[in-house]
C-alpha cells in the first residue's frame, strides 16, 4: 500500500471518528466537458441547528517525498485549483488540506510556510497518523 493510500484511509477514519459521514471518495468535479478534478474526500455532518448540514472537501497529503517544499508547492497549487473549481461551480463544500501532525509541527510552523498558508487562504486539518484522529482544524 502506498503512503497516499495509507494516509487517505487514516484521514477518512479520523473524519468519521470526528462525526463526519464520508459522501464521496473521491469527490469528482467536472470542470470542462472533457476534464474532471478528483478531490480525495467529500464529507458531510448534519448539525441540529442546520438541516442542510455542513459539507467539506478534503485533499489528503502525506509529505513523505524527498522534498517537503516541492510537495508543498504542488499541494498549494492543487488546493487553489480545487478551491476555484468548487467556487465557480457553486459547490457548498468548504475545502481543507489534510496534513500529518508531524509535518505540521516540523514544516508548517515555519514563518514562510505560515505566511503562504494565510495568504493563500488554505484551511487545514491536522491529523495524527498513529491515532487516526483529527488533532486540529485551522481556518
Amino acid at each position: 500500500m502506498s503512503a497516499k493510500d495509507k494516509f487517505h484511509e487514516v484521514v477518512k477514519n479520523a473524519l468519521q471518528k470526528d462525526g463526519w459521514t464520508i459522501t464521496d471518495d473521491p469527490l469528482k468535479i467536472r470542470v470542462t466537458a472533457t476534464s474532471k478534478l478528483y478531490i480525495d474526500l467529500g464529507a458531510e455532518r448534519i448539525l441540529a441547528a442546520n438541516r442542510n448540514g455542513e459539507k467539506i472537501a478534503v485533499e489528503v497529503k502525506s509529505f513523505l517525498g524527498a522534498s517537503t517544499m516541492t510537495e508543498f508547492h504542488v499541494a498549494i497549487g492543487q488546493y487553489t485549483n480545487y478551491r476555484y473549481a468548487l467556487e465557480d461551480l457553486q459547490y457548498e463544500h468548504l475545502l481543507y488540506l489534510a496534513v500529518p501532525i508531524t509535518i505540521y509541527n516540523d514544516f508548517f510552523s515555519d514563518k514562510f510556510v505560515q505566511s503562504v498558508i494565510q495568504r493563500s487562504q488554505v484551511n487545514l486539518i491536522i491529523y495524527d497518523e498513529e491515532k487516526e484522529e483529527v488533532v486540529k482544524w485551522q481556518k
